[in-house]
């Protein structure tokens, strides 16, 4: 896999807006889950950035993190990585790539076009990291159960995440039409799909 300079730099740059994101927390009664901005990030890097890029910025964060690194919340090490939040923060790779595999076949135009943007990055940038999130979160605290676990991680979280969708997809949108992953990151391996058709979805 070939990786461009300009790719690995705006890859760093997503990985510290992330990291800085880490910093603006609201911690919560009765969960070891915290309100933060990480998962915009998550979803900014992967619909800017596309599958590679963004994976390759979130993964930075993660084993950064990981082998001591004080990026999230000022902490590092494994213990922050594999906690009770380790489920959420192991999956952010993984929620980019898929973001950044899957919103480039989308044509943001029109209300229709926010409306799919918005759903993926609201499955693949929030929904998806409650996957991973919650049955870690009962593996750390086995007195958790799954109820208890949806109560402490995700129903609380739910509005905010969605909010943080509509604006990601405001912001990818009229930065995807002058920059699009292929030329912010100098790379043309991503799959583009062209068409006059006014259904087509791609972009």
């Amino acid at each position: 896999m070939k990786l461009t300079l300009r790719g690995v730099v705006f890859s760093a740059l997503f990985a510290a807006i992330l990291v800085l994101f880490s910093f603006a927390k609201i911690s919560l009664p009765l969960t070891p889950v915290p309100i933060t901005l990480q998962t915009l990030a998550v979803m900014l890097a992967g619909g800017l950035l596309g599958a590679r890029y963004g994976f390759l910025s979130m993964a930075l964060v993660v084993v950064l993190t990981a082998i001591g690194f004080p990026l999230l919340h000022g902490n590092g090490g494994l213990g922050v990585v594999l906690g009770p939040t380790g489920g959420f923060i192991m999956i952010w790779p993984i929620s980019a790539l898929l973001i950044g595999l899957i919103l480039p076949r989308i044509r943001v135009n029109g209300i229709m076009g926010y409306i799919a943007a918005f759903l993926v990055l609201e499955v693949f940038g929030s929904l998806i990291l409650y996957l991973a999130g919650v049955p870690w979160l009962m593996y750390k605290v086995p007195t958790y159960t799954f109820a208890k676990a949806m109560t402490a991680a995700c129903y609380p979280f739910l509005i905010g995440d969605a909010i943080k969708a509509v604006v990601a997809a405001l912001i990818i949108a009229p930065v995807r039409q002058v920059f699009p992953p292929q030329r912010l990151t100098g790379s043309s391996s991503h799959s583009v799909v062209k068409s006059n058709s006014p259904t087509d979805l791609s972009i």
